[in-house]
């Protein structure tokens, strides 16, 4: 296949662009700095709709057989500003629009768009297990989310497949959850987040790249898809298994009001409990490579 992303060089980007040429796919880099390679090709999402003004990139997506965007602000590197919220939202909602237009109006369209979404639809489920077909939750994230679905919206009426990555933490040793907790944990300063029993649902990098790699081969899945594992934990089990896979000891917590003062706003998403099951992705017979935690930590963290 010959695949377009955006968020190449971001933590999922990188570790899906290896995989799939590994896998003997073409990739096509979309960036918004000048094109520096071959393999990239320059895009504005800040252009919206102007088709006319993406002449250039259009030719150079004509014939793609597919599309994954990933493209979008960091929601936890600071704490939420009005203007930080509204860069959440932009980068993900209109960036998500300006691909839209763009994949609309090649001459042959791509068979599918894989675009990028988020577990925090569901909002705080507490020990509740959701699927799918839960409906959206409330607060900031969920709205976006619901936002960011939506403006896909021109590509599904173009007959394109639409699919939506509704993501859990991503655990891999070069950079998220795990890039910024290691170190402390390391030094002996591991901590359970809140009161540590509100659930963690979350994907071993090995199985998000290994799932968007099955749901491009799969024409017959449409819509939301929950890039989880059947195991979510709740944050104790995360900071003890985490603390096992390093030999390090974890036996303090950071309680909730300071959070609260660190993070702002940020602190009551961070702490919400989401319990989300990949109801689709086991229905259609995708073989997890790490379905229980420390399996999954002892293999992203394994060096190499």
């Amino acid at each position: 296949m010959r695949i377009a992303i955006t968020g190449s060089s971001g933590l999922i980007g990188t570790a899906l662009t290896g995989h799939l040429r590994a896998c003997g796919h073409e990739v096509i880099k979309l960036v918004r700095r000048p094109a520096g390679a071959v393999d990239e090709v320059q895009w504005n999402p800040a252009a919206g709709g102007n088709v006319a003004a993406a002449r250039q990139t259009l030719a150079a997506l004509e014939g793609i057989d597919a599309a994954v965007h990933l493209a979008g602000a960091s929601i936890a590197s600071r704490r939420w500003t009005a203007a930080r919220k509204q860069e959440i939202r932009a980068s993900r909602v209109d960036g998500t629009r300006a691909l839209a237009s763009l994949l609309a109006a090649l001459g042959q369209s791509p068979a599918v768009l894989l675009s990028g979404s988020a577990i925090g639809w569901y909002g705080d489920t507490g020990d509740h297990a959701v699927a799918e077909s839960a409906p959206a939750g409330s607060g900031f994230l969920s709205g976006v989310v619901r936002e960011w679905e939506a403006a896909t919206g021109a590509v599904a009426q173009a007959g394109i497949r639409v699919v939506n990555l509704r993501t859990g933490i991503v655990l891999s040793k070069d950079g998220g959850i795990l890039g910024r907790l290691v170190p402390l944990f390391r030094l002996g300063l591991g901590a359970s987040l809140g009161p540590g029993t509100q659930y963690m649902s979350w994907m071993a990098m090995a199985d998000v790249v290994g799932a968007i790699g099955f749901l491009l081969e799969r024409a017959d899945i449409v819509g939301p898809v929950n890039l989880t594992t059947p195991n979510p934990v709740t944050n104790a089990t995360f900071t003890s298994a985490l603390a096992a896979a390093l030999g390090r000891p974890a036996v303090l917590r950071a309680p909730s009001p300071v959070l609260g003062l660190a993070l702002g706003e940020a602190a009551g998403e961070l702490l919400m409990s989401a319990r989300v099951l990949p109801g689709r992705l086991a229905d259609a017979g995708y073989e997890f490579r790490y379905a229980d935690i420390g399996g999954a930590l002892t293999g992203e963290l394994r060096p190499g």
